[in-house]
């Protein structure tokens, strides 16, 4: 089967998370769950990689408490498509580290400052000591998974970055990324927004990858997708969202988890993307998210270069 482009998968092992930080809504997750096992086996068997090009087991809960990492881990071992994974890292053990060696590709940790009174209050609930070890364990034992860090773009983080990416270049890690724009997730950021500009000037001048390109596999087949959706939001059309109960989300912006647009288990990828492009916006949804109409013509010409500065930064 032939597809104009391709997109990314994020999935989400659990609902549940150990942290409890004030830019995650997590009080719109009525009924947070773990992902079954069959889920698991069921989503593995859908994804190919004529449709898909990356898979993140990241979702709105930490994949390191699941009871069966373990089991999922050896799950995707052999698989064809690319698996990366994003944790908090407070719970990044040794023999966790040692069991996703090579199975996932990116292991992509949060890390807010390293300025402890900044830290507890972005990351609250975790203890930043602890996950400063686990990432120095993560640099010395990952021998075929790459380590990089996902620098929070919040207004109080700010001030300490050049020290926290630092720290971070001092024990080796240099895969350091930040996003462009501090995701409207629910509506819940409306006081803490800001303006894309400028995170793009400290993306550029720390050296930083800029997120929104991992989620596209090249400028072709960003322009494919954004020319044949009837409704132009790139985040929405890029990545599908399947939750922890199995079902395939309209957008990974539904922290409620409540416009299932089809389950795992009845639905193909291929159908379920069909299906979302023929609809049009959830008001419930998109009338509140700073990602709607984001990526006109002008935004995306300038995503597109920066995505091949990128990428000629990477081949020097």
């Amino acid at each position: 089967m032939s597809t104009p482009y391709r997109i990314a998968v994020n999935a989400e092992w659990t609902s549940k998370c150990n942290a409890l930080c004030p830019m995650c809504p997590r009080d719109a997750i009525q009924h947070p769950q773990l992902m079954r096992s069959d889920t698991w086996s069921c989503i593995l068997q859908r994804l190919d990689p004529a449709e898909v090009f990356r898979v993140v087991i990241a979702g709105y809960g930490e994949a390191t408490t699941h009871p069966r990492f373990f089991e999922f881990i050896d799950a995707m071992r052999g698989h064809p498509v690319r698996f990366d994974m994003v944790s908090n890292g407070h719970l990044l053990t040794p023999d966790k580290l040692a069991h996703l060696d090579g199975v996932v590709e990116l292991l992509m940790v949060s890390f807010s400052s390293i300025d402890p009174q900044v830290y507890r209050r972005v990351h609250a609930n975790l203890d930043q000591r602890r996950v400063m070890q686990n990432l120095q364990s993560a640099q010395a034992m990952l021998k075929h998974t790459r380590l990089g860090i996902s620098l929070t773009p919040m207004p109080e983080c700010l001030p300490s970055l050049p020290d926290t990416i630092g720290w971070l270049k001092k024990q080796g890690i240099t895969t350091l990324t930040m996003s462009p724009t501090l995701y409207n997730r629910g509506g819940s950021m409306t006081e803490h927004e800001l303006a894309s500009e400028r995170l793009r000037a400290l993306i550029e001048r720390h050296g930083l990858r800029s997120q929104e390109f991992d989620f596209v596999p090249g400028v072709a087949q960003l322009v494919s997708q954004w020319r044949r959706n009837q409704f132009k939001c790139v985040p929405r059309n890029v990545d599908l969202f399947i939750s922890s109960s199995g079902e395939y989300l309209y957008c990974y912006n539904d922290v409620a988890h409540r416009h299932a647009i089809g389950h795992v288990e009845t639905d193909s990828i291929h159908d379920t993307l069909r299906r979302r492009e023929g609809m049009a916006t959830i008001p419930s949804l998109c009338d509140q998210c700073n990602m709607r109409d984001r990526y006109r013509a002008g935004e995306l010409a300038r995503a597109g270069i920066g995505f091949l500065r990128s990428k000629w930064r990477s081949a020097s």
